[in-house]
Order: C-alpha cells, then sequence, then structure tokens
C-alpha cells in the first residue's frame, strides 16, 4: 500500500510545480521537444543558459508517445520548445491543436524551423502569424550581408545586425556583433497587428532555391523577409519563432563574424547574447507589469464610496511594477493614462507619479449621471498589457442639495424684484397722484 502511495505522490510531482502566477510570472518547467537527443548537446550553451536561470527543462523526443502536455486538466509546463523542424506528426496527445489551446491558455512558446520545416511546424506558424515561404527548398540569400568565410559558399549564412529597436525585448545593452542565420525565411501576416520582426534581412537578400538559377522573381525580397519574429498574444502569452535552428547552436554562439563588406571581425558572434536577452523576454523575466491597489475616493477622504454625485472632486491611484526576473521592481513612465468612461471617455487624465510605481490623478465628476468606469488601457511595445476596470454610479443632486440661490441666475432675480417694484410704484403713482 505504501509503495502505491509513493508512486502516486511521484506522478503529481509535475501538478505541484512552479507554475506562472501574477506573483512570479517568470516560467520555470519547460517542456523541450528535439527531433533528435544529439541537439541536446549540439544546442548545449541554450539550454544551460536558461538552467542557470533557474528553468527546469523536460528534454523529450518529439515523436515519443509518452508525451502531453496536460494531465487531469492541469498543465504540466509553463513553456514549449520546438526544436523538431522535421517533425511529421507529434507522439502522445500532442497535436497543433493542443499547442495552439497552450498558447490560448496564456503559455509561451518557441518554434526553430529550418530549411526542410515540416508542414505541421509551418502550419503552427501560421497560426500564429508568420508565414514561411512557401518553397520548400527555398533558404534566405544574401549576396552582399553574407558571413566571410573561407569558403564563400551559396551565401546562405547571413550576418544580419537589423534589430528592432526595444530595450524591454533585446535588453539595454547593445547588442554589437552581427547575428549568425542559416535558414528560411518568412513574412508576417498584414492582418495581425500582434506579431513583430525581431531580426530583418537586409535590402539585398531574397529567398529561393540555393542550388537552382532563379526562373521567376521571389515571393519574399528586402527587409520584407524577417529571420526571427515575436508574437505577444492579446492574454499576454509570448512566442518566439525562428527560420533558423542553427542559430542556437554552440558553433553558431561560439564562431567568429565578419559581415561582408565590413572591416569588423568579432570574435564571437551575437548570436548568444541576441537569443538570451530575447528568451528573457518569451519566458516574461522583463516586460512583465502587474498593477495592485487600485483605489478611488473623493478628496479629502479615505475610504472607496459606493458612488459618486455629479461636481464631486475624486482622486485615483494605482501602483504598478515590472518583473525583473527575481523581484518586482517599480515601473516608471509618464504615458499611463485613466478614463472615466460611459459609452465614451468623459474624462482622460495622464497620471502623475512619484518615479517608485505609484500613480495618481485628480478631476471633478462631470455633470452626467449614470454608471461610469474608471479604465486604465495601458499598452506599450514589449509590455505585457494592462486592462484595469472599475465600475461606480454617479448619481444627480438631490432635490435638497440644489443651491438656494444660483449666481447664473442673479440677472433674472434682478429683472423679477425690478419688475414687482416697479409695479407697486406705477400703482401708487396712479392711485395717489393728482
Amino acid at each position: 500500500m505504501s509503495k502505491k502511495l509513493i508512486v502516486l505522490f511521484l506522478g503529481l510531482i509535475p501538478l505541484l510545480c512552479t507554475c506562472f502566477s501574477p506573483d512570479t510570472p517568470s516560467d520555470r518547467r519547460v517542456l523541450v521537444l528535439l527531433d533528435d537527443f544529439a541537439i541536446k548537446s549540439s544546442h548545449s550553451i541554450f539550454f544551460n543558459n536558461l538552467k542557470s536561470r533557474g528553468f527546469d527543462l523536460d528534454f523529450k523526443l518529439a515523436h515519443d508517445p509518452t508525451i502531453s502536455l496536460q494531465r487531469y486538466g492541469q498543465y504540466l509546463y509553463d513553456a514549449l520548445i520546438l526544436f523538431s523542424p522535421t517533425i511529421e506528426r507529434f507522439g502522445g496527445s500532442i497535436d497543433a491543436a493542443a499547442i495552439l489551446d497552450f498558447v490560448d491558455s496564456g503559455h509561451d512558446l518557441i518554434v526553430a524551423a529550418s530549411s526542410n520545416a515540416s508542414d505541421l511546424i509551418r502550419e503552427i506558424a501560421t497560426e500564429c502569424g508568420v508565414d514561411f515561404d512557401e518553397d520548400f527548398s527555398a533558404m534566405v540569400i544574401d549576396h552582399s550581408g553574407y558571413a566571410v568565410s573561407a569558403t564563400e559558399g551559396d551565401h546562405t549564412l547571413i550576418a544580419s545586425d537589423d534589430f528592432i529597436k526595444s530595450d524591454v525585448i533585446l535588453g539595454r545593452e547593445k547588442i554589437k556583433a552581427p547575428v549568425l542565420f542559416q535558414g528560411i525565411g518568412h513574412s508576417l501576416n498584414p492582418s495581425n497587428s500582434l506579431v513583430l520582426k525581431v531580426l530583418s534581412a537586409s535590402p539585398s537578400a531574397y529567398s529561393a532555391n540555393p542550388n537552382s538559377k532563379l526562373t521567376s522573381p521571389p515571393s519574399l525580397t528586402g527587409t520584407s523577409i524577417s529571420l526571427v519574429s515575436v508574437v505577444q498574444a492579446r492574454n499576454n502569452a509570448r512566442i518566439l519563432i525562428s527560420g533558423s535552428l542553427s542559430m542556437f547552436s554552440n558553433r553558431f554562439f561560439q564562431s567568429d563574424v565578419q559581415k561582408a563588406g565590413s572591416p569588423t571581425k568579432h570574435d564571437k558572434s551575437g548570436n548568444e547574447q541576441f537569443l538570451t536577452e530575447l528568451s528573457k523576454w518569451v519566458f516574461h523575466e522583463r516586460g512583465h507589469l502587474k498593477a495592485v491597489n487600485v483605489k478611488h475616493h473623493k478628496i479629502g477622504e479615505v475610504d472607496e464610496p459606493a458612488l459618486y454625485r455629479i461636481n464631486d472632486d475624486l482622486e485615483y491611484s494605482v501602483e504598478l511594477y515590472e518583473w525583473s526576473g527575481k523581484d518586482w521592481e517599480p515601473y516608471v513612465a509618464n504615458d499611463v493614462q485613466v478614463q472615466f468612461y460611459m459609452m465614451s471617455p468623459y474624462v482622460l487624465k495622464t497620471l502623475s507619479t512619484d518615479n517608485k510605481g505609484y500613480y495618481f490623478t485628480s478631476f471633478k465628476v462631470p455633470d452626467v449621471y449614470g454608471v461610469f468606469q474608471f479604465k486604465v488601457e495601458y499598452e506599450r511595445l514589449g509590455y505585457t498589457s494592462l486592462s484595469l476596470s472599475k465600475q461606480i454610479p454617479v448619481r444627480p443632486f438631490r432635490h435638497n442639495e440644489y443651491e438656494r440661490f444660483i449666481p447664473a441666475a442673479y440677472p433674472y432675480y434682478g429683472a423679477a424684484f425690478s419688475m414687482m417694484a416697479g409695479f407697486f410704484i406705477f400703482t401708487a403713482v396712479h392711485l395717489y397722484h393728482k
């Protein structure tokens, strides 16, 4: 009996792992699906970097019949890495729909393709908002932005330094060396506004079969080719899609690099720094915001009222923090706004801040009664979106709350009393004057 209890407990351990939560948003347990276990050693620098940051990596072959993302309705992993570009069908209960459901549930995903990417990997990428070149033999070729090597080759080994300009996605430290890339390019779906190019090809690049002559214009050319893209879904799940599995490899991490036409030769490529910083963003070690202590009250009071009266003076405040990978730090910005909203914003105010994460403002309730909302809709490149809403009714004045005399009506008061005075004077004069 005791042995059965031990087995049952061991089976429940994955369910008790540290999960993505508002208090500790970084992913911790990651499933890595490989085409071959050799990738575990050939890409060990990338994996060891993740482990050194506290991630628990579970390596499995993509066709393993025992793999599963969830058990008893609970997800076993916080994130998924697909380093299996040639897989035609996943093992176990995993398929494209299961992976998309995994992302829809708020979990993160890294997908690395290659020149022989399968239809399955292409389908997942398409559902995430990027389209790989339809030519299965195509690779990105650049005759002016290639990496200089002892053998010129077919110029499919590219040295790219066209990065997205975002400190929150790629870190504050500038990536000085170009990134080595060899694989397939993709384009962004124009109907998907959530996908971003993180690493782009140069204007001279194009996508074609390097082993055959061009007979027609290539479908992907120039800077429209994305080499690495990211997606932040509306539920703040994050996705990284790369057209090259090799760029994660030890060989590319440790290789020297010199871009064609540049006299500078770097002892080490920018791959390790680029992918380390990018993975920090994907796994919510950077750019993850939370809001706490959302409060509103009348000026001069402390307690939050059940309702407001028109023309009341009120104060609204909220505290914003950003996850640094280890702890919550105050988030400082000057573009956080609050709306006092009913069908449309009646008041729109930019919040002031003390530069310690505390944001506040005050305003007068509009002279309109109804059911209003305090709304903060904050979206900024690279950061998780914030959507805060608090509902509050606004009532009109009661009959005994109006002013006895309204200053704007003084001319009318004067006119009425002057008319009465004039009437009495006229009556007196008419009756008693001879």
